[in-house]
């Protein structure tokens, strides 16, 4: 569980990294290794959602496709309707 958002998405548009003081292995969720490695980097950012703002921490890794991953937590917590 946790925050996540894709590496190549981060550097198109070009946020603020900050390195990890120790690096987080990363598991797919068929078990295999990550393709990008482990987790180095974090980076804070603003969410909004319907008028409600929270300042995250998400980890930055290969999501292939995907750009973020929201945790189970949070989707409980704002209920938000998802097309």
């Amino acid at each position: 569980m946790g925050l996540f958002m894709d590496k190549k998405f981060v550097e198109k548009h070009g946020f603020k990294l900050e390195k990890l003081d120790r690096p987080i292995k990363v598991k797919n969720i068929d078990c295999t290794s990550n393709s990008g490695g482990n987790i180095i980097h974090k980076l804070e950012c603003n969410m909004f959602y319907k008028g409600y703002s929270e300042r995250l921490r998400m980890d930055i890794c290969d999501l292939g496709r995907t750009k973020i991953i929201l945790d189970m937590l949070w989707l409980a917590a704002y209920n938000p309707e998802i097309n």
